[in-house]
């Protein structure tokens, strides 16, 4: 046994979670302010284009949640494990298996928007220049975006492996790259040509391709645990069925989230371009939670993984709940903090008095649940770990369904206008949180 997995299943929990999710909680924290600053750079081109890449959104984070989350969830859930019951040729096999999936999956998803792109963005509200310039962005995106499943895949193995410290650092080392050719390709600075707003899909291939390479490296050098070595190079169906074990009922929630996230914008779509807009900035700055959830939903999902592996279920729930609180009572700050200051960031990114006043009223309601975004969203990254996908996955839906009837019903039957499609999305939220935490406490993960 190696000195990591030996320190996930020995180890204080707090200070080990602590020193594990630190270094990507930072990194992540650092890659979200790019992603502000991306959209600072889009929104210097108008309106017109803040629109479009809020109607891109949910195909963009579709394939980001499937790479990152749902596959990249259920590598370093399935390494994780092998490493806890001491078989390293099983995990290097699983390597390999990782990156089928991942090439697989890029070329699935270029397909499904080939086919339906264009018709669901017009079901969005786009049309005109605000449908083509979404189009354009969308199509470049998914035409590289094998780039963008390989580093997701490499980047989860590493921390199956129990490496925090690599992927992290490699990710802040990218934030300054994307930075770099975003503000080239978007504004045509540094020399650059400037596309527009397809520079930003641009940037994020680069990036992404960078950020594979580098992980490819450092996955098949000798100071690997577990290395990608070609005498590992198999096709085995039960090793598939490992990670899809985990990545197929893991792939429904985010699909689910999209699906939630599409009905919004839908709905928003109909109070005009300004309220997506202003949608967009209020989600596009929600992404700093993220950093926080995602560094310490990651970290779970290994240290529960190798205690599941081992066989031992109770430090594995301990776990569980102190990583969710942790996330929760983090989201939380940054809930409150961005809820009582609007002012002084929405005006960074707009002077559209209508963009404004949706932008604050969208994170005024949801702002003050972020605590149940943080408790859910982390112990859905954590039941990766457990393999028991289950209970998160019906929660998922039933957050879809309560926020649509709620919703819909709102806007269509109580004709309340745009914020009760916020306070819909919050109580949601609420739903998702408590019952993510009630089905850990009553046994989801020893049931499964």
């Amino acid at each position: 046994m190696d000195k990591r997995t030996e320190q996930f299943l020995k180890d204080p929990i707090f200070p080990l979670l602590i020193k594990m999710s630190a270094p990507n909680t930072v990194a992540f924290l650092i890659n979200a302010v790019v992603v502000l600053a991306e959209f600072w750079f889009i929104s210097q081109l108008g309106i017109t284009p803040l629109a479009a890449v809020t109607l891109a959104f949910p195909a963009i984070m579709l394939t980001q949640q499937m790479a990152f989350g749902a596959l990249g969830g259920a590598v370093t859930s399935s390494i994780a494990r092998s490493l806890g019951a001491a078989d390293k040729p099983r995990a290097e096999k699983l390597l390999w298996h990782s990156l089928y999936i991942s090439c697989f999956g890029a070329l699935a998803f270029l397909i499904i928007f080939f086919i339906f792109g264009e018709p669901l963005l017009r079901i969005l509200g786009g049309t005109g220049a605000l449908l083509e310039e979404s189009l354009a962005y969308c199509f470049v995106y998914l035409l590289g975006a094998i780039v963008v499943w390989l580093s997701g895949s490499l980047t989860a193995a590493l921390r199956g492996m129990g490496d925090m410290q690599f992927p992290a650092v490699l990710t802040v080392i990218c934030a300054g790259i994307q930075i770099f050719f975003s503000a080239g390709f978007i504004l045509g600075s540094f020399g650059l040509p400037k596309l527009g707003l397809v520079g930003s899909a641009w940037s994020m291939i680069v990036t992404s391709g960078f950020m594979a390479l580098v992980t490819l490296i450092k996955i098949s050098s000798p100071s690997s645990p577990v290395r990608l070595k070609l005498k590992r190079l198999t096709i085995e169906r039960e090793l598939f069925g490992d990670i899809f074990s985990v990545a197929l009922p893991a792939s429904l929630s985010p699909i689910m989230t999209v699906a939630t996230v599409l009905l919004l914008t839908g709905l928003i779509g109909q109070f005009g371009t300004s309220a997506i807009a202003g949608y967009g900035i209020g989600s596009r700055v929600e992404f700093l939670l993220i950093p926080i959830v995602f560094g310490i939903g990651t970290a779970m999902t290994a240290m529960v993984g190798t205690n599941i592996g081992a066989k031992n279920i109770k430090r594995a729930e301990r776990i569980g709940m102190i990583g969710a609180t942790t996330a929760g009572l983090l989201s939380a700050v940054i809930g409150l903090a961005l809820a009582l200051t609007p002012n002084l960031w929405i005006s960074i990114f707009t002077s559209d008095p209508e963009t404004l006043l949706v932008t604050k009223k969208y994170i005024q309601i949801l702002g003050v649940c972020y605590i149940f975004q943080g408790y859910g969203l982390s112990l859905y990254f954590a039941s990766q770990g457990a393999n028991a996908m289950k209970w998160p996955i019906i929660i998922t839906a039933i957050r879809l369904i309560v926020f649509s009837v709620l919703s819909l019903a709102a806007v269509y039957w109580l004709s309340y206008g745009l914020v009760s499609i916020f306070y819909a999305s919050a109580i949601a939220m609420v739903v998702f949180g408590i019952l993510m935490v009630i089905s850990l406490k009553m046994g989801a993960w020893r049931n499964n």
